[in-house]
């Protein structure tokens, strides 16, 4: 076990509400990832061969090239906001990209600098080094340091949550142990978890398990289904993780429309439509640490 935060069943927390008396917050973390040429992490359509493997290398690459775009509209078309996970790299690698979603007034979120490594592995400086160099980056495009962290590739070493509340970050994504965010303790001060999904997520579910398109659109339709039943009871935080490079392709873009309207067409007055930061700020208005 760890000290980060104390066993508690949901069963036996306090009840409150999310902005207007709702009970089931609903946020969509698309994924912006760049990658190293012939070095590196990245997910694989196939089975890689020798570096460079051009193969998987330019799969990923059609996600910045088309596929967020595609999904950036039809984000527009639906009118839902999102929380943007952004490598630090992809100003410089693909100028343009991120500013799309700035121009909707998405949310940032640090992502490190690239999906080419892992944070958790480093030592304790050069980890503190990677989480500035990306805060710094954004900070210097967006003229706001971003609030939350999600880790490339769900990365963590033993000091990660003390090094992101040292860098000024109010709450991270890595964890997915929760569907309420949970206060994290660390050496300076408390850090709040909010949860991020690792079920609702095209990278374990359709290049991990080998989904199809279809199916992870009717696993997000169950889900919210679901979700919604249970926030009767307790309010809930429902996220869907997606990458541009497996939704942006159109075969899969079509199911994620038909996923995301239908959900639009069920939600009512229980439901917000928000971002992972609005509900950090939310949840930290009337959930306060504990000692």
């Amino acid at each position: 076990m760890h000290s980060r935060y104390p066993y508690v069943p949901i069963t036996d927390r306090p009840d409150f509400s999310w902005p207007d008396g709702r009970r089931l917050a609903v946020y969509i973390g698309l994924n912006l990832e760049t990658f190293w040429f012939g070095e590196g992490l990245g997910a694989e359509l196939a089975p890689g061969g020798p570096q460079p493997d051009v193969l998987n290398y330019a799969w990923r690459d059609y996600g910045n090239r088309v596929g967020a775009f595609r999904m950036a509209d039809l984000f527009d078309t639906l009118g839902l906001p999102l929380s943007v996970l952004v490598n630090s790299n992809l100003y410089d690698d693909c100028p343009g990209l991120v500013e799309r979603f700035q121009a909707r007034g998405d949310e940032i979120v640090g992502h490190g600098r690239t999906n080419s490594e892992r944070q958790g592995i480093l030592p304790e400086e050069e980890e503190r080094t990677l989480i500035e160099d990306a805060t710094v980056r954004i900070e210097q495009a967006e003229r706001r340091r971003p609030e939350g962290w999600l880790g490339p590739w769900i990365s963590q070493s033993l000091v990660t949550p003390d090094l992101l509340k040292e860098a000024g970050y109010s709450y991270l994504l890595d964890w997915c142990h929760d569907d309420q965010p949970v206060w994290f303790k660390t050496r300076s001060g408390p850090i709040l978890s909010v949860p991020y999904p690792q079920e609702l997520n095209d990278i374990p579910m359709i290049v991990g398990r080998k989904m199809d398109a279809a199916t992870f659109a009717d696993m997000i339709i169950d889900n919210f289904e679901e979700m919604l039943a249970q926030s009767a009871d307790q309010p809930l935080v429902m996220g869907i993780a997606l990458h541009p490079y497996l939704f942006g392709q159109p075969y899969r873009l079509k199911h994620l429309r038909r996923a995301l309207t239908t959900i639009q067409s069920l939600s009512d007055e229980r439901v917000w439509w928000t971002t992972s930061g609005a509900i950090a700020d939310h949840f930290k208005t009337i959930v306060l640490p504990k000692a």
